[in-house]
C-alpha cells in the first residue's frame, strides 16, 4: 500500500483546521473534549465527535510523521547545560538536543560535572557544540 497525501475532500473545514485538531489530539495527549475546547481560541467551533471522526479517518497520517526519525551519524546535537534552583539548592540540568529539537537524554546533577554530562552524546558518532546557560 502506497502513502499518498490525505485527502480532506468533503469536510466543512479547511484542511489547516482540520490537521491542526488532529495534531493537538495526538502531540499533547490530550482529551477530544479538551481539544474542542482549545479550537473555539483559533475562531473555530466544532465538537469533539467530529474531531474523533478526523482522528480516525486521518489519525495516523499524522502520527507517523510525529515520530522521531532515527538519528544518523550526520545531525547535530547540541550539549545544553542550565544552572537551576531544585528545592532551594544549586544543581546542573545537562540535556542532549538534536538540531530537531528534540530532547534525546537528560541528567541533573548537584555538582558539576562535564565529563559525566558528555557522555548523553558519545554513543553517536555527530559534531558537538555546546551550549551553556547560566540561570539562577
Amino acid at each position: 500500500m502506497n502513502s499518498a497525501t490525505p485527502t480532506y475532500k468533503n469536510h466543512r473545514f479547511p484542511i489547516e483546521i482540520v490537521a491542526r485538531a488532529i495534531w493537538l489530539y495526538f502531540r499533547f495527549n490530550v482529551s477530544l473534549r479538551e481539544v474542542e475546547e482549545m479550537m473555539p481560541e483559533r475562531g473555530v467551533v466544532v465538537s469533539y465527535e467530529t474531531i474523533r471522526r478526523w482522528c480516525r479517518s486521518h489519525g495516523s497520517m499524522i502520527t507517523a510523521r510525529l515520530h522521531r526519525k532515527s538519528p544518523s551519524s550526520s545531525d547535530v546535537w547540541h550539549l545544553d547545560e542550565v544552572v537551576v534552583r531544585i528545592g532551594g539548592r544549586k544543581c546542573w540540568l545537562w540535556r542532549a538536543v538534536d538540531q530537531d529539537g528534540y530532547v534525546l537524554d537528560e541528567i541533573v546533577q548537584v555538582r558539576r560535572n562535564a565529563k559525566a554530562a558528555k557522555r548523553l552524546v558519545c554513543v553517536v558518532s555527530a559534531p558537538l557544540i555546546l551550549d551553556l546557560h547560566l540561570n539562577f
